[in-house]
Formats: structure tokens, sequence, C-alpha cells
């Protein structure tokens, strides 16, 4: 039997149980975050973005933050937060912002939508993120 190709699927194994795609690193699984796949984008330049969001377990307070991205570009563009209640039960969420003039327009669109708890340590609000969730959408204009 061959050690090194055992090793290999196994480490490999390991690593596919620890990191589920759309979940931030020691994620409860019941926790989930989703961005629905058609956003709005007016004539102004508001983008309203929603989806749905469940988390559990907070002790200190939760937003839910998201920032969109055209074409190639490494310019991401904050449309708003809210904040998010962790009960256990599933909720909608809406989040709507500018970016700068001309920025975004009509088509398609890449989403990063985020589940973030502030977590006080030592005195200080450190992140513990819930959930993180990447997206696709398509910008339609209203």
């Amino acid at each position: 039997m061959l050690l090194r190709p055992a090793l290999t699927a196994a480490a490999g194994a390991a690593l596919f149980l620890l990191v589920v795609p759309g979940q931030a690193a020691g994620a409860d699984l019941s926790e989930s975050l989703t961005v629905d796949a058609v956003a709005r984008i007016a004539a102004d330049g508001t983008v309203t973005l929603t989806g749905t969001y469940r988390c559990l377990g907070s002790a200190g307070p939760v937003y839910l933050s998201t920032a969109v991205h055209q074409d190639s570009g490494t310019v991401r563009y904050g449309i708003g937060g809210s904040r998010a209640v962790c009960d256990g039960a599933e909720h909608t969420w809406q989040n709507a912002g500018k970016a700068s003039v001309d920025a975004l327009k009509a088509g398609p669109a890449h989403v990063e939508a985020t589940l973030m708890e502030l977590e006080t340590r030592g005195g200080l609000p450190l992140p513990r993120f819930h959930v993180v969730q990447r997206q696709d959408v398509t910008l339609t204009a209203v």
C-alpha cells in the first residue's frame, strides 16, 4: 500500500470537512446567509440587496454588511449595513446604499455578504464572523 496517496486523501477529506463553502471558519452549520439573485439599481445609483439569514448564540451586537463589485475590478462598494438578530429563526434582510457616481450599472455583479458579531474580549470589541456568502447577482434597473 502506498502511504503518501492515503495520507493525501485523508488530509483532503479532513480539509473538506473543516471548510464549508459559504460558512466562516468555525461557524455553526445551522447558520445561513443568502443573497437574492436579482438586486435593484435606481437611476440615482442606489443599489438594494436582499436575502435571508439565520444565526445563533450572539453575546454582542451582530451586523449584516454587504459589498458589491462589477467586472474584474478590485474595488468593492459597501452597500449599507443592518443589525441582525441571532435567535435561530430565519429573517429577511435588505441593505441599500450608493456607490460613487456611475460606479455601478445594470448587469452582472458580485456580492459579498457577511454576518459579523462584535465580541468583547479583554475589554476590546473583536470581530467574530458567523457566515460569509459570496454570490453573483444581476443588478436590474428600476
